[in-house]
């Protein structure tokens, strides 16, 4: 199938008359879906959930084609977003897309934006499926829409939420065992209790497993600046240890370890300001955080010219948003790429089949047109709700 008469040229570079190859939107209908850990709590910044809720988007062309998308807060505590929020927002949005050609994504971005200030959790259900309608349109998975696939494989990380130090060793044998080579360290507690449960991962995991500690912003500079000077030994990477910019820069100034921001990465403006200052050696992007791939993306390739390391991830989900962080990643050159995670796999409940199974700590990206999974909607109950357009 050409693209779209706006892009002005078809996959293989051939130019298409005006007015060419019409799609509409037609349909737009949001269905839920209860996610728990499958390692029961999860905890971080001294709070805990027991899974996630997730908002499915799926969007419907008079072409019959259909794309979908995903999003899944991580309670209400982690982010200005909740699954309530979400679903509030979907209603304001939606309209707004029927009978629009979905293809047309930067202009229905746009039209998001004059429709609802903010709210980009609410705007990244539908920014996804859009994706995944042009990348089936064009014939390419996500990863080639996006630019090309670079390699066959992401490395991943496996999360190690806050407990005992006892606990926390027999979490990361685990996932040492299943194959996974870099694991996430959740420390912000106390700067010696966290510590402890760090000296306690470390010796375990040895010298062929990456760490990273990751305070998610719940530290102040002071507490940041003593857990630093108790692991001094260690050899980890810091992970957001301070809310502030301001903070974080003075953590930065005195530390000898690399440095990641996450949460402080929120925008290009902040990005931009993190690179100016030399605030870090690296950012998370979490696609949730800007309203979809077309906002992240942007902020991605700014980071890579930056040459910074780049994780692309989100807050949660199943199968559908990690085929979105598994195309993203790929598509972002191997030599700027950090790791990803598996949020599939962090979950008792499937949410789409078709998705490459993890091996040895590793994810690839399916290889069919678009984000190339298969909803299990049969799963999902009836719709939240349904938007129509009138012909």
């Amino acid at each position: 199938m050409r693209l779209c008469h706006h892009l002005g040229y078809d996959p293989l570079g051939f130019k298409i008359a005006p007015g060419a190859c019409c799609m509409k939107i037609v349909r737009i209908a949001a269905y839920g879906l209860e996610l728990p850990f499958k390692e029961g709590s999860y905890r971080c910044r001294n709070r805990t959930e027991p899974g996630q809720t997730s908002t499915m988007v799926e969007i419907t062309t008079d072409e019959g084609l259909t794309g979908w998308g995903e999003v899944a807060p991580l309670g209400a505590f982690y982010s200005e977003a909740f699954a309530g929020g979400v679903r509030a927002g979907l209603h304001v949005l939606a309209p707004e897309l029927l009978g629009e050609d979905p293809r047309e994504i930067h202009k229905l971005v746009h039209a998001m934006d004059g429709a609802m200030f903010g709210q980009m959790d609410a705007k990244t259900p539908i920014d996804i499926a859009l994706w995944d309608l042009f990348s089936q349109a064009a014939g390419l998975p996500l990863a080639e829409a996006l630019g090309g696939r670079c390699g066959a494989e992401v490395m991943l990380y496996r999360s190690i939420s806050q407990d005992s130090p006892d606990v926390m060793e027999a979490t990361a044998r685990r996932h040492i065992d299943e194959g996974y080579q870099r694991l996430q360290v959740k420390v912000g507690d106390d700067p010696r209790t966290d510590a402890e449960r760090l000296e306690q991962v470390a010796a375990l995991a040895g010298p062929d497993v990456v760490l990273y500690c990751d305070a998610n912003g719940a530290w102040t500079s002071q507490d940041a600046l003593r857990f630093l000077d108790a692991t001094r030994g260690i050899d980890y990477i810091l992970e957001q240890p301070c809310a502030s910019h301001e903070e974080n820069l003075r953590v930065r100034r005195v530390s000898t370890k690399p440095m990641v921001l996450d949460e402080s990465c929120d925008s290009l403006e902040a990005l931009v300001r993190i690179h100016n200052d030399g605030a870090a050696d690296g950012v998370t992007i979490k696609i949730s955080r800007f309203g979809g791939i077309t906002r992240a993306r942007r902020v991605r390739d700014l980071a890579v010219d930056f040459g910074m390391m780049v994780t692309v991830e989100c807050v949660g989900g199943a199968e559908i948003i990690s085929a979105a962080i598994a195309h993203m990643s790929l598509s972002t050159p191997e030599e700027r790429r950090a790791h990803t995670v598996d949020f599939h796999n962090w979950v008792t409940v499937s949410n789409a089949g078709g998705f490459p199974p993890v091996a040895n700590g590793r994810m690839r990206a399916p290889e069919v047109p678009g984000l190339g999974v298969t909803p299990h909607r049969d799963r999902f109950g009836g719709p939240l709700m349904v938007f129509e357009h009138d012909a």
